[in-house]
């Protein structure tokens, strides 16, 4: 039987570690898709101890790389669910890395995944609504909301959008692009 209530304390998680010289990329940096992995891990560990169920990742909202991570510094990522629907849920990420020499910390990453409860057969499962506790509780969940609609403008807005239309064609003439095809 399925909780029909928790609190977003009830999905927080976190998990830290330390990065290693075979993290990086060409340039020395922790490679962005290594965090990315982490990233996904954290969200299904959330969403999965949250709903009780197995849980998969239905999309990658917002990924933003905001300073790069070195190697040697001790990365921690805090997870949240901050909205739920039926079965999905959106889960929050902070990433922080912390130079482990001067104890200085930065914000590295902030991230928005959608994950999807399934039960045994693979069919989506309705997933206990949130108890909204804090000020941030209810903050996140607006937001949650907000790229919810703007999500939904968006696809709205691809289906009816006429790329080869002569506003669009004049628009994107304004920018770094060669056309070099045949419109029908």
């Amino acid at each position: 039987m399925t909780t029909l209530f928790k609190p977003v304390a009830a999905s927080h998680v976190t998990i830290s570690e330390l990065m290693l010289p075979s993290h990086t990329n060409f340039s020395g940096k922790i490679h962005g898709g290594y965090i990315l992995s982490l990233l996904d891990q954290i969200a299904f560990a959330c969403a999965s101890k949250f709903s009780g169920n197995y849980c998969v990742t239905a999309s990658v909202d917002t990924v933003n790389f905001l300073q790069p991570i070195e190697v040697g510094e001790l990365v921690t990522m805090k997870a949240s669910v901050n909205y739920v629907g039926r079965s999905s849920m959106i889960v929050g990420i902070r990433v922080e890395a912390e130079n482990i020499r001067t104890g200085s910390i930065k914000h590295c990453n902030s991230s928005y995944f959608t994950m999807v409860a399934k039960d045994a057969f693979g069919k989506s499962v309705a997933v206990p609504g949130l108890i909204l506790q804090t000020e941030n509780d209810l903050r996140r969940f607006s937001s949650g909301l907000k790229q919810i609609e703007l999500k939904k403008i968006h696809e709205e807005h691809e289906e009816a959008f006429d790329f080869r239309s002569k506003e669009n064609l004049k628009l994107i003439s304004n920018h770094k692009i060669k056309l070099e095809l045949q419109l029908s």
